[in-house]
């Protein structure tokens, strides 16, 4: 079973700084947030990493973070973000949002 230790533990803020370097050595500029999290209870690792994918930025801590679940018994939770703007840009451009929003125009000047 995994124990409850917080941010601030030793263990945890090594932890968290190996799985940032194994992030910035490839996305320099990525930020990270770490807090305590309840479900399940541990410390979770935020990365917003401008990337199309972030299944690219799992790639890379994967294979530690596992490590450090499972050998090392850290309650450690990797989650990769992209930034809010790139996620509104694409939207923006999405085929089938733009039809939605193309029908409530019309339906909107329907009703008046």
């Amino acid at each position: 079973m995994i124990s409850v230790l917080t941010p601030d533990d030793p263990r945890i803020v090594h932890a968290v700084s190996e799985l940032q370097h194994l992030v910035q050595l490839r996305y320099p500029v990525a930020w990270f947030d770490v807090s305590p999290g309840q479900d399940p209870a541990g410390t979770y690792l935020r990365a917003t990493v401008d990337v199309p994918d972030t299944d690219e930025v799992i790639k890379l801590v994967i294979d530690r973070l596992v490590e450090l679940q499972v050998d090392e018994q850290l309650p450690i939770y990797f989650i990769p973000l992209r930034p809010r703007e790139r996620v509104i840009a694409e939207l923006k451009g999405h085929p089938l949002l733009d039809k939605r929003r193309r029908r409530v125009v019309r339906l909107s000047h329907t009703l008046r």
